[in-house]
């Protein structure tokens, strides 16, 4: 089969323009623009990062601008009409991190000059909010049309600071102080758009902007960032193909490894299942299955937090809670919930409508091997890659069935690694087995599994049976496996249609390691 002459894959393109005059890829979103704009003139939309925002925020400023050569053939051509041309001015604040207090006034003051230029205006005013004020009304002044303004990662400044209780006030003022000539500005504005990864309560960022809109979680605009499922396989069948014979796999077979690698995103529900698309693009033009989302940098903010609250590595799954506690303001959370939501390291993957609460969970493979590998050096202080190794080695014993080659090899592998303060409780090194059998790639591990008589320590997944594991420390693998026996957790399972086999491992806490362990195969 000949490669197919395909166009380029927009990785790292950003700029609506230079996409369509590159002859670039583009997913098509113009849609849910003329919607937006047609619909509100305050808007809010909060996306996890490299998701698309920026590309979305410089197509609205194509649209305003005018450019109507640039959307033939696409949604927008046949919705608009009109074409206003309107004044825009752009904020993007992404560089605005590690900043402080006066770094970051400096940084506010030298992005409006930038756009000043961009007028022929000049200001020498120290003020941030009074130098955007003038700025909107001579603009206006100068054009005669109202103005358009967008803020591109609007929360960037406070992302790595949220979990400071000193910093994070002092910079939140400077934000809403810069932010809050937007409501006194309305008679010249024709449009406001802001977005960010997470959600800063409105009395915080915006005092008195109450008619911002946020479009988040609304299901006509769920898909307005990232890739549909439905768009893959309509505007990128070619690609999928190609990949496939790559992989040495059929089209079919190669959608269901990009969507287990990829997807499981949703905003709301009902929703599409979304892609991560810098993952799904990258992946696309590498013709390789990779971490490309993670590994473009986990945020030192989210560990920290982590931390702050506690999370164990076995509790990031399966959250049930309404939407006020996960799309809800990052600076005064209860849980660490909102952040991950917002953040994109877990998903919406369920509604109860009749009681009105959601399930959320990690939204697929590369966002779980990446969030766990990240928390390792919580639990044991050694090189992500001796850890990824030894789970890559245990995956290939267990998948020839030697569990306990697997557990000898966990053995020596706890042996010979530090550990942190808290490594004398039998949680801990529940913990550390979640970890690592999480990391067996291809098998589901879960920990505290609810059976009629009580709770399995673990339970791990793999194409071939069901293990069951309840662990002991400073006792004996006997007693975990009298413990199995007793309360009959097999047969909690007896329909999983997998055999089933019993684990007890007891761990010596002088040690720091597995000391005995029982196998027993139930049929």
């Amino acid at each position: 089969m000949e490669t197919k002459q395909l166009k380029r894959l927009p990785v790292g393109i950003q700029t609506f323009d230079k996409l369509i005059q590159g002859g670039y890829l583009y997913i098509d979103k113009t849609a849910y623009i003329h919607k937006m704009v047609s619909e509100s003139n305050y808007i809010f939309l909060s996306r996890p990062r490299r998701f698309g925002k920026s590309l979305l925020v410089s197509t609205l400023q194509s649209y305003f601008e005018g450019k109507k050569d640039l959307f033939k053939g696409l949604a927008i051509e046949q919705l608009e009409k009109e074409w206003a041309q309107h004044p825009v001015l752009r904020f993007s604040l992404a560089s605005g991190k590690h900043m402080e207090k006066e770094q970051l006034e400096r940084y506010l003051l030298d992005i409006l000059s930038d756009n000043e230029e961009r007028f022929g205006l000049h200001s020498d005013k120290v003020d941030t909010n009074i130098r955007l004020k003038d700025l909107i009304k001579n603009v206006y002044d100068k054009t005669g049309k109202q103005v358009v303004v967008l803020i591109d990662e609007y929360d960037a400044p406070l992302l790595d600071v949220v979990h400071e209780n000193e910093q994070l006030p002092i910079l939140r003022q400077v934000m809403r102080n810069f932010y809050s000539p937007l409501k006194d500005c309305d008679p010249y504005l024709r449009f406001v758009f802001l977005t960010g990864i997470t959600k800063f309560s409105q009395l915080s960022i915006f005092s008195e902007l109450n008619n911002l809109k946020n479009i988040s979680m609304l299901p006509e605009f769920a898909a307005i960032c990232g890739i549909t499922v439905e768009e893959m396989q309509t505007q990128m069948a070619d690609y999928i193909d190609v990949f496939a014979e790559t992989e040495e796999t059929g089209h079919e077979e190669m959608v269901e490894k990009l969507k287990k690698q990829y997807d499981g995103y949703h905003f709301t529900w009902p929703s599409p299942d979304i892609f991560n698309p810098f993952s799904l693009l990258n992946a696309m033009q590498d013709r390789r299955l990779d971490s490309y989302w993670f590994a473009s940098g986990t945020p030192t903010y989210l560990i920290e937090m982590l931390r702050k609250f506690d999370v164990l590595p076995s509790e990031i799954k399966n959250i049930e809670a309404e939407a006020f506690d996960f799309d809800a303001p990052t600076e005064n959370m209860q849980s660490i919930t909102p952040l991950l939501y917002q953040s994109g390291y877990i998903t919406i993957k369920d509604y109860n409508k009749n009681f009105n609460y959601y399930t959320l969970s990690i939204p697929n493979k590369e966002v779980r091997i990446g969030l766990l590998r990240s928390l390792v050096p919580s639990y044991v202080q050694t090189s992500t890659l001796v850890v990824n190794n030894t789970a890559r080695k245990m995956a290939q014993l267990i998948v020839n069935d030697d569990v306990d080659s697997a557990l000898s090899l966990l053995q020596k592998f706890l042996q010979t690694v530090p550990y942190c303060d808290n490594a004398s409780s039998e949680g801990h090194y529940q913990q550390v087995m979640f970890i690592v059998f999480s990391l067996l790639s291809n098998y589901i591990a879960d920990v505290e599994v609810r059976t009629p008589s009580g709770r399995v320590d673990m339970v791990m997944r793999t194409n071939k049976a069901l293990y069951l594991f309840e662990l002991k420390m400073n006792k004996s693998a006997a007693a975990a496996m009298k413990q199995i026996d007793l309360k009959d957790y097999p047969a909690r399972f007896a329909m999983c249609g997998l055999p089933i086999v019993k684990v007890g491992i007891n761990f010596d806490d002088e040690r720091r390691t597995i000391s005995d362990w029982e196998i027993v195969p139930t049929r």
